[in-house]
């Protein structure tokens, strides 16, 4: 190597690119080399180690504005700056970890912004014989209910309770089959009258839509709700009303609009 390397040379030597020994050289990883008497740079040995060296760091995960310190530094520096690396390496390495697992929830669409315990609720009204496009606005309703409840975990102990009683499940049941009615179907009232009486019955499940949001600004939040799932269903909008109706002249206390 008494005349040095071409910087091709020392490219393929250190398993690198032209463009990244020019980058290296930019960012002071490795000197500027001499010329030779026709212009040309020539590498020593000293820079194909520091090339490889660098190159080698770098694989590892330490950022290339470090590199050049950790190079320059003696071994017990050395030694603290490649703990340093791991460290963050690993803290890099738990995080893409839980990027994956979310990904992982997202093959299940919106379970994705939901925790364990509303899940297993989905999993539990999947079970009841719910089908896939009402457990589909479920699931979104659990959503927004998480952005809008405060208390999230007392709802959804309300909701777990809700389950557990097979004429509420099929008075929901026929509240989605109710979709398909028009708003002024005299189905639409009849079953919100059913409604209406098992919740008097049953003043635990009341809960649900008396207990859930503090007063302040509770006819904005359960208005959000109930919008969406009107975007769903005209006669829904229908059988709220018909049921809030009920309600308040059974003198139970329901958020103003």
């Amino acid at each position: 190597m008494a005349r040095g390397l071409t910087i091709s040379q020392v490219a393929a030597f250190a398993s690198v690119t032209v463009k990244t020994v020019r980058h290296y050289q930019r960012l002071g990883l490795i000197e500027e080399p001499r010329r030779d008497g026709s212009g040309y740079r020539r590498y020593a040995s000293a820079d194909l180690l520091r090339l490889i060296q660098a190159r080698a760091l770098a694989e590892a995960g330490v950022p290339l504005a470090e590199i050049s310190a950790m190079l320059d530094a003696a071994p017990e520096r050395f030694a603290a700056h490649v703990a340093d690396v791991e460290r963050r390496l690993t803290e890099r390495i738990a995080e893409l970890v839980a990027r994956r697992d979310m990904l992982h929830r997202l093959a299940n669409g919106n379970r994705l912004l939901l925790p364990d315990r509303a899940c297993a609720i989905l999993d539990r009204a999947t079970r009841l014989g719910f089908p896939p496009d009402y457990l589909d606005m479920i699931r979104e309703s659990l959503v927004l209910a998480k952005a809008l409840v405060p208390k999230f975990d007392d709802y959804l102990t309300q909701v777990e309770h809700s389950l557990d009683d097979a004429r509420y499940m099929d008075l929901l049941k026929r509240w989605w089959d109710a979709r398909a009615w028009a708003p002024e179907d005299p189905r639409v009232a009849e079953l919100a009258t059913a409604a209406t009486e098992h919740l008097l019955v049953n003043p635990e499940l009341l809960k649900v839509l008396t207990g859930s949001f503090p007063k302040a600004k509770a006819a904005l939040r359960q208005e959000l709700l109930e919008n969406h799932r009107a975007e769903v269903a005209p006669s829904w909008v229908r059988l709220s009303a018909l049921l809030e109706a009920n309600l308040r002249a059974a003198g139970i206390n329901l958020p103003k609009r």
